[in-house]
């Protein structure tokens, strides 16, 4: 049967429409979340990294999943001794604004990134506890001094984005410059992001000369964006949206799902409320249904790829008859385990989350627990996940997707689990000893170490709700040449995009 006219068409124009913009080098890529802020200091949050991160503004080393360390902005680094590591850095690089790139903005972004007054998470997350000291050798030469020493600081520097040196160190860009491979362009709140490439970039030229992002909070529109070439790359869609395998990519991808407990207020200051809270939890049953087939349940909140990971430690079974027993006894002591928990999950923060926080809810409630489930937006959510935490908050546990493709726990600990991390519930002088001893020791002894605190906090302190490595899932356009992996729901490079 002959195709109508008008849908012939349609389709013809369709498909001039597709080559064009393959022609012209552009992609568009849509996003489940809006950047609240484009901060390169803070682009290891997953939601801004997807933007800026290696595309903007770039680090002094880079870890590739696959190779393992290797130079960016530092061609070449040497261990000096007492701490101190020589960073060689690239000569030729400029921002995007034309000034040159010296060693002089590489001291400048490790002083910013640890300043009080902006608190950026890349300093927060990944140097908490680490005083940071530079001597300028030359214009491309820098001494970089741990204090305590840092056996893998060349792998801490490759969370370091390199912003000029009169970036100010009190407040966030609203215009990142970096020297990125790409310039930001645009960002219009609510509607796009637009970035174009350089052409003075340092390295090799990308294929992709301009990208836009988009936001749309529906899992099932941004899989239908891609299916329909209206958008070429979903980060991140829903288990039940990936249902055409020509497109659509499933990975490990690094993140753990984990309700993180706050120990200060009661009733969660009690040990046996925390072990209530986890045999309440039917972990299986999320598995192959509101999640993936592959997801991993966790007993830490670094993946099984993770130095220390300990493959021994069993998760907590679902036992809710034990959990009621636990909350009695606890009660019978005169632990308010009635008192109201607020549980607040992020929206739009994996595929599926306000079902799997709708899951724990009911699972609690049904032990006994009085729980008040708040799905917020990542603004609030930051608000309420990192410190200072809001006054007069009462008894809360927060819903967290954290990531750690870097392969050492020391990007995860601090940060998480010290007395005095951002975004730490707990307060254990002995958890800040044994964080303390992992970060400074290296080989047979490092692995040790992370993996008997692993231990400690999962039995012994009860940290946390530990739920799930998870896998990811993305859909990535035909006409792109382009394959999803741990990183990505992180981290998006354009310049790895290649045109079929």
């Amino acid at each position: 049967m002959a195709m109508h006219p008008t849908r012939l068409a349609a389709l013809l124009l369709a498909s001039t429409a597709v080559a064009a913009h393959a022609q012209d080098g552009s992609v568009t890529v849509v996003l489940s979340e809006e950047l609240e802020i484009v901060e390169p200091c803070s682009s290891t949050k997953s939601n801004v990294g997807r933007v800026i991160f290696q595309n903007i503004s770039e680090t002094v080393t880079e870890l590739d999943p696959s190779t393992g360390l290797q130079p960016r902005l530092a061609e070449s680094w040497e261990d000096m001794g007492d701490g101190t590591w020589r960073f060689k850095l690239r000569e030729g690089v400029t921002f995007s604004d034309g000034d040159p790139l010296d060693a002089a903005d590489v001291a400048h972004s490790l002083v910013r990134m640890k300043s009080p007054d902006i608190a950026c998470e890349i300093g927060a997350k990944f140097f908490g506890g680490i005083d940071i000291t530079t001597e300028i050798v030359d214009d491309h030469t820098i001494d970089v001094t741990a204090d305590p020493a840092q056996p893998i600081l060349p792998m801490l520097m490759s969370t370091v984005t390199v912003t000029k040196s009169d970036t100010p160190l009190d407040s966030f860009v609203d215009h990142p410059i970096g020297t990125g491979p790409y310039t930001f362009d645009e960002y219009e709140r609510g509607k796009h992001i637009k970035v174009s490439a350089r052409p003075d970039y340092w390295g090799e030229a990308p294929a992709v000369t301009s990208a836009t992002y988009v936001f749309r909070s529906d899992s099932a529109v941004r899989a239908a964006m891609v299916a329909t070439g209206e958008a070429d790359i979903a980060p991140n869609i829903a288990l039940q949206d990936a249902t055409d395998p020509a497109i659509d990519f499933s990975y490990p991808n690094s993140e753990t799902v984990f309700l993180r407990i706050e120990h200060e207020q009661p009733p969660l200051n009690d040990r046996r409320v925390r072990e209530a809270l986890n045999l309440a939890v039917d972990r299986e049953a999320f598995v192959g249904t509101i999640l993936a087939d592959g997801t991993l349940i966790a007993t830490g909140i670094t993946p099984p790829s993770t130095l220390g990971y300990d493959p021994d430690l069993e998760p907590y079974p679902y036992d809710p008859d034990r959990a009621r027993e636990l909350l009695e006894e606890a009660r019978a002591d005169g632990v308010p385990v009635d008192e109201e928990i607020t549980l607040i999950g992020r929206i739009n923060n994996f595929g599926n989350v306000l079902e799997t926080m709708e899951a724990l809810h009911t699972m609690f409630e049904d032990v006994g627990f009085n729980m008040n489930l708040q799905m917020v937006e990542v603004a609030e959510w930051l608000e309420r996940y990192a410190k200072p935490f809001p006054e007069n908050r009462g008894p809360e546990m927060i819903q967290a997707q954290h990531d750690n493709a870097s392969g050492d726990p020391v990007f995860s600990m601090y940060f998480k689990y010290h007395s005095e991390g951002q975004q730490s519930g707990i307060t254990d002088p002995k958890v800040d000893d044994m964080i303390a001893a992992a970060t400074a020791a290296t080989g047979d002894e490092r692995e040790e170490l992370w993996r008997e605190l692993f231990g400690y906090l999962h039995e012994e302190v009860i940290a946390d709700v530990m739920l799930f490595h998870m896998v990811g899932f993305s859909r990535v356009n035909e006409r792109l040449e382009f394959t999803p992996t741990i990183r990505t729901n992180s981290e998006l490079q354009l310049a790895q995009i290649e045109f079929k």
